[in-house]
């Protein structure tokens, strides 16, 4: 059998515009899905959505024409759709699943396809792989692509059944967030929608609450300022300069289809994922009275699992990819998931990452304790008696490269980096424990060509040089 030459990683299948994501790829992608879907339920409705990036009208366009080619009925948002929203359409509808057209946080010649199922969640891996199977048997059989299904009118998007999900899923935000705690504060934030999705969702809900808030970057871009929709600190840059400008409590940002967040302290500092997932677990336990145990992906920084600790919880560690995290909400089991990479979600919400969300608990979090984040951060190291302080690097590798990194995380011995390893977790990737309590751990990128590298220590100063030892190691052999 022939390899597939649709992949499907910890989020969804994502490729180089006109190189790996292509109209003939995308046909075979959604043909598959369709068989797929076609052979779990009768009659299926599925949704199909869309972020802002290049072409993104006519992939999804061509998706309805196959979906209803193959007999299933279609829903077509009608404009860029944040991931959560769609999540929340699927258990509010209770649709067969979603067809969701975004490379996320991805640069922007990339673009992607993500497949969630009934449950709202991302498809886990026993369904992707019936799809991959699905793409390989059609390339294998026919030795060609699907043919381009036909249109009846010139005006296709017209005759499509289009929907418009943004004040079903915004009216749920005023359920899970407390308006009234952030009114009281007349607390003002900047907004920073990098281009991306969560235009007009952030800034509406909180400007209809009473919220002030500046939004900036909310106009569609596809080459997202040449550097892509990541919340990372180099991009939201000018987020800083506007927050230190006006005077703002915090910056808020969300990535490319608003499934990611980013914050900005009152200061300038940008504040790493690692430490909100903390902060915001402590705080709906204290707030919420959920006191339950709380998911972490095992690149996840273990501040969490002290927060569970200091409240008699636990934590339950799972591989990359939040479809993991969603099953433990799906099954009411956790208070809150989360991933290092600026995702998380909560009890009684969808089983999906959810930036907007995030953002708003972040905004509530400091309305309620009128406290800046690096505040909060010191106060909880405190209460919890030592400090975390994650890194993460990424690294572009030669295939030999990569090669020699696998083999020497392949190793099992006691002692690494002048080290004594305590153990070594090989859930996803090469996770090495140390005696003074820090952690690295080595894995390749499920979503783009790298390899990543973690590090946490009890100091910066710790973590930075256990980074730098470990890059050597890595790369030098």
């Amino acid at each position: 059998m022939n390899p597939s030459p649709i992949k499907f990683g910890t989020s969804g299948w994502r490729g180089l515009i006109a190189d790996d994501f292509t109209f003939a790829n995308v046909r075979l992608a959604v043909t598959a899905i369709a068989e797929h879907v076609n052979s779990k339920t009768k009659n299926p409705t599925l949704l199909v959505g869309y972020d802002p990036r290049f072409y993104s009208e006519e992939f999804s366009q061509l998706a309805v024409d196959i979906l209803n080619q193959h007999g299933i009925r279609t829903l077509l948002c009608d404009t860029f759709t944040p991931t959560p929203a769609i999540a929340y359409e699927i258990t509010r509808r209770k649709l067969d699943g979603a067809i969701n057209f975004t490379a996320s946080h991805n640069p922007a010649q990339y673009h992607g396809l993500k497949f969630s199922s009934a449950d709202a969640g991302p498809a886990l891996p026993e369904v992707t792989k019936d799809i991959e199977a699905r793409v390989a048997k059609m390339v294998e059989k026919d030795g060609s692509f699907p043919a381009k299904p036909a249109t009846t009118s010139s005006d296709k998007r017209a005759a499509n059944e289009m929907v418009n999900i943004r004040e079903t899923y915004l009216q749920r935000l005023e359920q899970l967030v407390r308006f009234d705690v952030l009114r009281q504060s007349k607390a003002h934030f900047v907004y920073d929608a990098l281009h991306g999705c969560g235009a007009s969702y952030l800034d509406n809900v909180l400007t209809r609450n009473g919220i002030a808030v500046q939004s900036m970057r909310l106009n569609r871009d596809t080459l997202f300022d040449g550097t892509g929709p990541d919340v990372s600190e180099q991009n939201l840059a000018p987020l800083r300069k506007a927050v230190l400008e006006s005077g703002a409590i915090a910056g808020l940002a969300t990535d490319g289809d608003a499934d990611r967040f980013g914050v900005i302290d009152r200061d300038g500092t940008w504040i790493q994922p690692n430490h909100i997932l903390a902060l915001l677990y402590e705080y709906l336990v204290e707030t919420r009275q959920w006191n339950m145990p709380a998911a972490r992906s095992v690149a996840t920084t273990e501040m969490m699992d002290a927060v569970a600790k200091s409240h008699g919880q636990k934590i339950y560690q799972t591989p990359v990819g939040f479809k993991y995290i969603g099953q433990l909400i799906r099954e009411d089991k956790i208070a809150m998931g989360g991933e290092e990479s600026a995702g998380l979600t909560i009890r009684g919400h969808v089983p999906e990452k959810d930036g907007i969300l995030a953002c708003l608990l972040v905004a509530e979090m400091l309305a309620a304790r009128g406290t800046s984040i690096e505040e909060q951060v010191k106060e909880l190291f405190k209460k919890l008696g030592r400090q975390f302080w994650p890194v993460r690097e990424n690294f572009h590798l030669t295939d030999e490269q990569k090669a020699n990194a696998v083999r020497q995380v392949a190793i099992d011995a006691s002692t690494l980096l002048g080290r004594k390893i305590l153990s070594v977790d090989r859930t996803d990737g090469a996770k090495f424990v140390f005696e003074d309590g820090s952690w690295m751990l080595v894995r390749l990128s499920g979503t783009e060509p790298l390899l990543r590298l973690y590090v946490e220590a009890p100091s910066l100063e710790v973590s930075t040089r256990l980074t730098s030892e470990a890059k050597n190691w890595l790369l030098d052999g």
